[in-house]
């Protein structure tokens, strides 16, 4: 006659060994662990990026609804766009931006230095000499939106940039009045 073993019986249904207490309370853990990550993480995510989202339409609405010239350099992206390549060294940069179906333009000003406006004209594709004296290439149209003010009295210069479409055509008025700190205005023009 044999004696039955002291070992843990089978369970019943599927020949395995009953769960002990602790690998149960483990493997809920781990459970519990795996459905937060596969349900939290993407959670989270959706509304860090609903938060950013949101916030972006706001600067843009902000933007949008701006008359008249912005203290603030244009964004990288405006500038590739328009082809205005303002200097680095440039102070008292002011911008404003229209668009519609037709048309969009970006008015940009500032001041620079001798060198400055040399750099800017060649990265724009003129020169100084493409400069005309009492010439002046910003419509008043234009001029009257952002409120600038090209009068007498004034060492005025200009010259136009025409780009093949779509590139954008740039009118430029130079302020040579203090010819070591001259001050650039200019329109950007495309048509999609």
């Amino acid at each position: 006659m044999t004696v039955p073993h002291p070992t843990a019986t089978l369970d019943h249904q599927d020949g395995r060994l009953p769960e002990d207490r602790r690998h149960m309370i483990r493997r809920r853990w781990l459970t519990a662990i795996i459905i937060v990550l596969l349900v939290g993480v993407p959670a989270g995510y959706l509304v860090i990026s609903a938060g950013q989202s949101r916030d972006s339409g706001r600067d843009k609405e902000r933007e949008s609804s701006v008359v008249g010239l912005q203290d603030n350099r244009p964004s990288l992206m405006k500038r590739r766009i328009y082809e205005i390549p303002v200097p680095s060294d440039a102070w008292h940069v002011a911008y404003y931006e229209t668009s519609n179906w037709k048309t969009s333009r970006l008015y940009v000003q500032f001041t620079t230095t001798a060198a400055g406006l040399d750099a800017y004209l060649h990265d724009s594709g003129t020169s100084r000499a493409a400069l005309t004296a009492g010439d002046v290439t910003v419509g008043s149209r234009d001029a009257g939106i952002v409120g600038w003010d090209f009068r007498a009295g004034r060492d005025w210069s200009g010259t136009t940039v025409s780009r093949e479409r779509p590139r954008p055509t740039s009118d430029i008025m130079v302020d040579l009045t203090d010819p070591a700190f001259p001050r650039v205005y200019v329109v950007s023009t495309t048509s999609p």
